[in-house]
């Protein structure tokens, strides 16, 4: 039975990636990541890593989605029409270069790297783990990094409240 879920979810995830790819509309190219991202957490969960799936949802699925959606909305639902692969054969043959690459990657790493076995995916999701590591083997880097985000946090927002004169009177 898990491996009719498992693929049902990898199938729904390559459906996504694909309709990501080929869709012209950036709205539904948005709507093909959000369903990418969520049949990855889907996968996440199916082996037990429970911390990814959650953060791939909040994070991923919550926040980039979102804000890709936004984005869209303020400069406009423009078509993909324009970009013709044709016109530009060197760029056709760097993606090319590029999916061989990533497809390599891929084979080595289910085939050929210990990460790519289930086990090695649940040690290394699952929350108990994840909370083990942060505290105690990458407390530094994890505290070093929540002063980075408040420095950045505390710098948007003076930039923010600073207001610009109306246009055509000097700055007092």
């Amino acid at each position: 039975m898990e491996w009719f879920f498992f693929a049902l979810f990898g199938l729904a995830a390559l459906v996504g990636s694909l309709g990501v790819v080929l869709s012209r509309n950036a709205v539904h190219s948005a709507l093909f990541l959000l369903l990418n991202f969520a049949a990855s957490a889907l996968l996440f969960l199916l082996l037990g890593a429970q911390f990814l799936a959650m953060a791939q949802i909040l994070v991923y699925a919550g926040a980039i989605v979102v804000l890709f959606i936004f984005v869209v909305m303020l400069i406009g639902n423009e078509t993909m029409d324009d970009f013709v692969a044709r016109e530009r054969p060197a760029l056709r043959l760097a993606a090319l270069a590029l999916v061989a690459l990533f497809l390599a990657g891929g084979v080595y790493t289910v085939f050929f790297s210990p990460w790519g076995s289930a086990q090695g995916i649940a040690d290394y999701g699952a929350v108990e783990s994840v909370g083990r590591l942060l505290f105690t083997r990458y407390l530094l880097p994890f505290e070093l990094a929540s002063v980075i985000l408040l420095a950045a946090m505390i710098g948007a927002i003076i930039l923010a409240g600073r207001t610009k004169p109306p246009l055509g009177r000097p700055e007092e």
